[in-house]
């Protein structure tokens, strides 16, 4: 490996070379494509993490603002190492905010931009973010793939289930494992990091989908015997639905790092993109403005024995505007949502006059960054009702208040242009921004073999859920929720469609909102004192026609707290794949407004 000095003369060397090149040409200038590989970013290179960070950060001064850029990667694998990644604070939604995060590919502040990967894929090692992009305008990213060596989800097979005399399983052949203290835990490791997995997801293994009525499986990892060749027995470990041949995926609930974060950028697109795992979400995308993606995949890589992807959502949109796109996707084996699109509900801590609030945010995975802007427009409701409070109104001034930037913020100060109703007090209401709630299409997407839901929709503005095949989601296909007491995650659903879908025996195990194949279930913690159902509004406000239910016998559409709600022209087929396990065999189940 060469000097750290040489490579970084080298570097400048070819940067004045190609700042020769470009301005030799004519005034007006064409696309630019930079083959990375000429700045020794190459497959199988050493430091690969600091040598990319160099490389942008020499080369991104040279680039005009008008300029359009392609990178260009060489096809092959890219090997990333969290001890050799730049640490950057980043505080992400719904992720665990340690910090700092050692981070592979950091763009930050490109406009033009496209990352073309030509199929390379970055394989990450040890506990990191793969990829970032902030405060980009007009980026594409294409042609990509994501993975790990050592996923912190741990897979084993069940060989043997003798009830009483406990679990004989077979290690996964790429886990790291050992047996740790005088109780014998079984504990995986890799590259800086070792856990002690606390529960699994079973899995058929033949057909991929997740055991009928097991949901979250209670796991005993402790008075392991190793009997040699990857095989260990679990004397006290007793779940009679768990036979052999039956692959379990052992986790915990930590989400340190999701593959791909996206944040305040405007003008994204993600192109055949792969994420095979991540420690979190497969992307996550914060305040950003317009973002499409095309046959982004979280699946499990062609050939590969593992049976899950990412430890949560596939995807998760988090106070976002403009359009979001999702089309043409396969997501599979994550533990969590396709697809959760919504705002954030920040608490009413303290009324300090009749235009200004103190407020927080509520959950313990979401806080640390900007929430909203002067000129946006918020509304107010009563966390627990659920009913709105007052008028719209708009902000004036807006500032963090227990940090002296938004880095790390958990409380701010708030100016609204118009007076405060009575209503709105510290503790009875939580403020939802309007302005930062984007437009949704979901459309021919496969959602296979995942823990919980399909997807969730939490926005005001017109969403349209069409064409997708949710098969086996084992939690509900579709989920309409708002709560402003838990996960703080806003806001109601106005203008909804979902049509041409066909549901495959969703609901097979029980999950948070789940209580039909598409559940309307927002948190009200006080629904007979509701006043106005929270999701609908005007008649075919929510449409659900023309869809496909193939289903063992579940309810089909549960609403709570609904109207306007149009139910039609839907074909239902039903099977016998599964034992019917819902007392309640009504097709459509209203519950309040």
């Amino acid at each position: 490996m060469k000097h750290p000095l040489a490579f970084h003369t080298a570097l400048r060397h070819l940067l004045l070379c190609l700042l020769c090149c470009s301005t030799a040409g004519p005034a007006t200038a064409a696309e630019r494509v930079v083959d990375l590989s000429a700045y020794g970013i190459l497959p199988d290179a050493d430091r690969l993490a600091s040598r990319i960070d160099s490389v942008l950060r020499l080369l991104q001064p040279t680039i005009g603002t008008d300029e359009s850029v392609v990178l260009r990667l060489e096809p092959g694998i890219y090997h990333l190492h969290s001890s050799d990644a730049p640490r950057h604070t980043l505080y992400i939604s719904n992720h665990d905010q340690t910090q700092p995060k050692p981070v592979g590919l950091m763009l930050d502040g490109w406009k033009h931009l496209t990352l073309e990967g030509q199929g390379a894929m970055l394989l990450c090692h040890g506990r990191m973010l793969p990829l970032v992009a902030q405060h980009c305008t007009d980026l594409t990213v294409q042609n990509l793939h994501i993975d790990f060596d050592q996923p912190q989800i741990a897979q084993i097979q069940v060989l043997k289930n003798e009830g009483e005399r406990g679990i004989t399983f077979e290690v996964a052949p790429w886990v790291n494992y050992r047996l740790v203290g005088d109780n014998h835990r079984f504990e995986t490791y890799g590259e800086g990091w070792a856990l002690q997995q606390v529960g699994g997801i079973a899995f058929e293994r033949d057909t991929r989908h997740i055991v009928y009525n097991t949901g979250d499986i209670g796991v005993c990892l402790t008075g392991l015997k190793d009997l040699g060749g990857r095989h260990i027995l679990s004397p006290q470990w007793h779940d009679a639905r768990l036979i052999p041949g039956t692959v379990i995926a052992l986790r915990t609930w930590q989400r340190p790092h999701p593959g791909i974060f996206l944040h305040e950028n405007r003008g994204t697109t993600l192109r055949h993109l792969q994420v095979h795992y991540a420690e979190g979400m497969g992307l996550v995308a914060y305040r950003c403005e317009d973002i499409t993606l095309d046959r982004f995949d979280v699946c499990v890589e062609d050939g590969s024995l593992r049976y899950f992807t990412t430890q949560a959502d596939a995807t998760h949109f988090s106070q976002c505007k403009g359009t979001i796109k999702v089309c043409d996707g396969v997501f599979e084996g994550m533990m969590d949502d396709a697809i959760n699109v919504h705002g954030i509900y920040l608490k009413v801590t303290e009324r300090i006059d009749d235009h200004t609030l103190r407020c927080a945010y509520g959950h313990n995975q979401a806080w640390g960054f900007a929430w909203g802007d002067v000129g946006d427009e918020v509304c107010f409701l009563n966390s627990r009702t659920m009913d709105y409070v007052g008028a719209k109104n708009v902000i004036t001034a807006i500032r963090p208040a227990d940090t002296p930037t938004w880095s790390g913020c958990h409380e701010m100060l708030i100016t609204l242009r118009h007076a405060l109703p009575a209503e709105v007090q510290a503790g009875a209401c939580g403020i939802e921004n309007l302005t930062w709630t984007p437009e949704v299409l979901f459309a021919r997407n496969l959602v296979r073999n995942n823990r919980a839901r399909g997807a969730l929709f939490s926005s005001p503005r017109r969403t349209v859920c069409e064409d997708n095949l949710f098969d086996h989601t084992s939690g509900s296909a579709i989920v309409l929720c708002g709560d402003c007491n838990g996960w703080f995650e806003s806001g109601s659903v106005r203008h909804l469609v979902v049509r041409g879908n066909r549901f495959v025996n969703a609901l097979t195990s029980d999950y948070q909102f789940t209580n039909a194949v598409i559940s309307i279930y927002p948190e009200i913690p006080d629904l007979k004192g509701q006043r106005t159902a929270f999701h609908g509004g005007a008649e075919g406000s929510i449409r659900i026609e023309r869809n496909e239910f193939d289903t063992y016998g579940t309810p089909l559409l549960y609403l709570k707290s609904a109207d306007g709600v149009v139910f039609r022209k839907n074909k239902v087929r039903r099977n016998k794949a599964y034992p019917p396990r819902h007392s309640d065999r009504r097709e459509v189940i209203v519950e309040g407004k």
